[in-house]
């Protein structure tokens, strides 16, 4: 199955030609939080998406209705469908499923409802709360919007999900159950709350007075993840389907798989096992020698436990050709987006096979010894990159990879 069409919003920008131009250009997305006001927390900083306005996507009455990362997903599928080349009404519907995936769905709008009822009353409170909540929200929605009637379904694989979104996607087609799938990852998680429970685990970076600086994978300073919100969202299409409506090829699914860890609730395996296993099971699906790998854009979260472990994982699977590959983290510049981070990072492999150019790490600037193969760290680099693997390892020891590669006849 092919890529036809894709989109992402970020930190970086509301489209993902934005995002891909100011990656190339090692510009940051982190910054203060605006959303509320994080002065009685230790961490002030997150990736926030600038500018972002529902309406403008969205029926005003309707949006209101939406939690924030339903109405991210919608923005961002407009945009995948647009560049497919997609107009509505979509001829054969039933042939058009739905799989956009979250970490946590809209649970701020759950948390809005006990403010309201216990600050104004239950009269105050939004009867759709119970609605805006659900984690198969963002997919209803995008299907909602799209008139697509074929299969829905939503993965939830914290930070795993919108890798795995994708490649469950491309299972439908692969089995003859759609030629084609809206699939992708969404979250909006920069709530008080998170960053709450967050802090307490220790998870964050706490460079509050640098935030550009705060997000620095596979460094020696690192001291935790940066949050932020975003989405990612892929039309992929049956070959013959999109060769038969002239469309526009960027990229091919070449495999993905997903493995447990079966070790920690919250830390990776210390020997990288999980992370191996799933590597080598999407090399296998797409039947590829680890050689012919030209890409990895890492999970690379900038935690001190999960960057080694990383760096361990793509040795026992690359082997000596791990020395040779280049590696880049996009987290570094738009932070960790959690169920959209995959989709995300995803898209921008597209770019970099559709370019020729990988992006860099930002802010790798004293090397870890135990993190010691290729980052990029100098700038954005050419490179005749015919396959990537994109990596995303999540809470709870799940693990997704997705294999894209160059489409040629």
């Amino acid at each position: 199955m092919v890529v036809t069409g894709v989109d992402a919003m970020t930190p970086l920008g509301l489209t993902l030609e934005e995002t891909w131009q100011r990656l190339l250009m090692g510009r940051s997305g982190i910054d203060r939080i605006t959303q509320f006001d994080p002065s009685d927390l230790p961490v002030h900083i997150a990736g926030e998406l600038k500018g972002f306005d529902p309406t403008v996507y969205i029926d005003r009455k309707e949006a209101r209705r939406m939690a924030r990362c339903s109405t991210v997903a919608v923005a961002t599928a407009q945009g995948a469908l647009a560049d497919a080349g997609l107009e509505l009404p979509l001829k054969n519907a039933e042939r058009v499923g739905t799989l956009i995936g979250s970490g946590v769905g809209g649970y701020e709008r759950a948390i809005e409802g006990v403010d309201t009822f216990r600050e104004k009353g239950l009269r105050r409170v939004n009867p759709f709360v119970p609605i805006s909540m659900l984690i198969n929200m963002p997919s209803h929605h995008v299907s909602c919007w799209a008139g697509a009637t074929g299969p829905i379904s939503t993965v939830v694989a914290a930070c795993a999900t919108g890798t795995q979104a994708v490649g469950e996607g491309a299972e439908y087609i692969r089995r003859g159950a759609a030629d084609v799938m809206i699939c992708g990852g969404t979250d909006a998680m920069i709530h008080f709350t998170l960053l709450v429970g967050f802090c307490s685990m220790r998870a964050l970076s706490e460079r509050n007075s640098e935030p550009a600086r705060a997000s620095r994978p596979f460094d020696a300073d690192r001291d935790g993840f940066v949050l932020s919100e975003g989405a990612g969202v892929f039309v992929l299409e049956e070959l013959e389907h999109a060769r038969e409506r002239g469309a526009r090829i960027r990229a091919e699914v070449l495999g993905h798989s997903s493995s447990s860890d079966a070790f920690h609730v919250a830390q990776p395996d210390a020997e990288g096992r999980g992370a191996s296993r799933a590597m080598q099971w999407a090399l296998d699906d797409a039947d590829l020698d680890p050689r012919e790998v030209d890409y990895i854009n890492a999970h690379g979260s900038s935690t001190p436990i999960s960057d080694p472990v990383e760096t361990l994982a793509i040795k026992r699977v690359f082997q000596d050709h791990a020395y040779d590959l280049p590696i880049s983290s996009t987290k570094s510049m738009i932070g960790h987006a959690m169920g959209g981070a995959g989709a995300i990072e995803a898209a921008v492999c597209v770019r970099t096979i559709e370019e020729g150019l990988i992006h860099p790490t930002l802010n790798l600037e004293t090397p870890d010894p135990e993190c010691d193969l290729d980052y990029v760290p100098e700038g954005p680099r050419e490179a005749d990159v015919r396959v990537a693997l994109s990596n995303s390892f999540g809470l709870g020891g799940q693990n997704a990879c997705l294999i894209l590669g160059r489409f040629e006849e």
